[in-house]
């Protein structure tokens, strides 16, 4: 049986989240902790924080949207790419983990009280790689029978994480968010262009010029 690096990703961050949920213990010792990483040089917190979960609904919700995407990001990557594509998704993800959080760990590397965990920002820039190759693709909310073109989902996902980011409170790092998706954008953009002679952005662009105006937003049945 053939397992995609995106399902084995799936697997060991749901045994991982899994056994948080009964372990403390190894909640703490792979949490984001900033200052954890100030002082202490734990600088591995960046990555495995993406590997434990705050329940199980955070948990299916990251992962599940890491299947639906990631699975197309990694083909495409892998048609783009040849043998270099299976390496090159693997840093998508994994160097979003880091650089999705270090405007965290920037604002709270001194601060005792502050702790995030969940893999939402690499989720995040596998996402964004994906709206990068079909930005007409349909993406909806679960059980909401409306689905928006992806690339319009984008900019309403940015416009929106950072209006939450400014206004603060709940427990949500919607900073992890934006960063995530901006470096999910830059890297694939990056990689295509060091890797390929794949006009990305250009396919991007005609893409939503030369579609229907009635693909940006369907109604499901």
């Amino acid at each position: 049986m053939h397992l995609s690096i995106t399902l084995i990703i799936v697997i060991i961050t749901a045994l991982v989240s899994f056994g948080g949920f009964s372990n403390k213990r190894l909640i703490d010792d792979l949490i984001f902790y900033p200052p954890a990483i100030t002082r202490q040089k734990q600088w591995y917190r960046f990555f495995t924080c993406g590997l434990i979960h705050a329940d199980a609904g955070h948990l299916i919700f990251n992962m599940l949207a890491l299947y639906l995407f990631g699975e197309i990001v990694e083909k495409d990557f892998t048609i783009l790419f040849g043998d270099k594509g299976k390496l090159l998704y693997i840093l998508l993800y994994v160097l979003a983990l880091f650089f999705s959080l270090l405007p965290t760990f920037s604002k709270h590397k001194n601060d005792y009280y502050y702790r995030s965990l969940g893999a939402s920002g690499a989720v995040s820039a596998v996402i964004f790689s994906s709206i990068l190759f079909n930005p007409l693709v349909g993406i909806g909310l679960f059980f909401i029978p409306v689905f928006i073109a992806g690339f319009i989902f984008g900019i309403l996902y940015l416009l929106i994480s950072q209006w939450l980011e400014k206004r603060g409170g709940g427990n949500v790092n919607h900073s992890a968010h934006i960063y995530g998706a901006l470096f999910g954008i830059v890297f694939t953009i990056v990689v295509c262009q060091a890797f390929s002679e794949y006009p990305l952005l250009q396919n991007f662009i005609d893409q939503i010029l030369n579609a229907d105006p009635k693909q940006f937003i369907q109604f499901g049945g």
